[in-house]
């Protein structure tokens, strides 16, 4: 699925801090539009709700803690100075596998952090320090993030995961794609047959691009009992036909990519994207 890039769109806040881009899919796709409003990171939140063939896209401040309809999906951008040098290296063909590798690691690292605002449960009391007692507040290791990378790049993507996240548990998934149907079949499923109600989980996919995997990842979960809204999605690059198919059926999910890429081709990969994530990060 093709689509381009035009620019002459208004505004919604006065002054724009970042640039707006608007995506307009072919075929009289709905057009996403894509505002970063917010100094921090970039949040883009796309509702359900259509007028005539505009898909309605509201932005948010990232600071600001109104709530947020339950029929919006919010896909973040985080505008950190290293996680746009990671993609560089990743992106550049002349990357050796072993720096790529590395390099995945460490842009998941800082995109799981940013995920995990405000989403970790905590515990507080006091403690005794060398200088007196002290308020404290620490993560609460009785409820674990259920983390579930899917096979093979998502390895490297969730490398350091557990040093982001002091309490995890690892599902893996693996799921290829058809080269000419690009249909996405499952040949590895190690979730649980029933995941504790409540729980939090980060679904690990470097490249979102026609949307057929992730879709299938995440239908796994629910099928497991898992809402929406317990769920975060953490990948490298994402690309519109991926984010289109995820806000229509999974209302209320959370995006964090490094970057949003304008363009699919004909054999499913991102443009420009940074190739094959699995066969780069394993030299394969």
């Amino acid at each position: 699925m093709a689509c381009h890039v035009n620019a002459a769109i208004q505004f919604t806040t006065d002054p724009p801090l970042f640039p707006m881009n608007v995506m307009k899919f072919s075929r009289q796709k709905p057009l996403l539009l894509i505002h970063s409003p917010s100094r921090y990171h970039q949040k883009i939140s796309c509702s359900r709700r259509m007028r005539g063939n505009q898909f309605v896209v509201k932005s948010e401040m990232a600071t600001e803690s109104r709530p947020v309809a339950d029929d919006r999906m919010l896909v973040f951008v985080p505008p950190h100075p290293l996680i746009k040098h990671w993609v560089s290296v990743l992106r550049d063909e002349r990357t050796p596998s072993a720096i790529f590798r590395n390099a995945m690691a460490e842009l998941g690292r800082l995109l799981i952090y940013e995920a995990s605002r405000d989403w970790l449960p905590t515990v507080t009391g006091e403690i005794q320090s060398p200088m007196g007692v002290a308020s404290v507040e620490f993560i609460d290791p009785r409820e674990p993030v259920l983390v579930v990378p899917i096979l093979r790049a998502g390895l490297a993507l969730v490398e350091h995961a557990s040093s982001i996240l002091p309490a995890t548990q690892t599902y893996h998934l693996g799921i290829s794609r058809d080269e000419t149907t690009l249909l996405p079949s499952i040949y590895l499923n190690k979730l649980p047959e029933k995941i504790p109600e409540g729980s939090r989980v980060l679904i690990v996919d470097p490249m979102l691009a026609t949307g057929g995997t992730i879709v299938a990842a995440i239908d796994l979960l629910k099928d497991r009992g898992v809402d929406n809204k317990q769920i975060k999605v953490v990948s490298a690059v994402a690309a519109p036909p991926a984010l289109q198919k995820l806000s229509e059926k999974f209302p209320g999910l959370h995006v964090y990519t490094a970057i949003i890429d304008p363009t699919v081709n004909d054999k499913g990969f991102i443009i420009p994207g940074l190739g094959d994530a699995g066969d780069r990060s394993f030299g394969t």
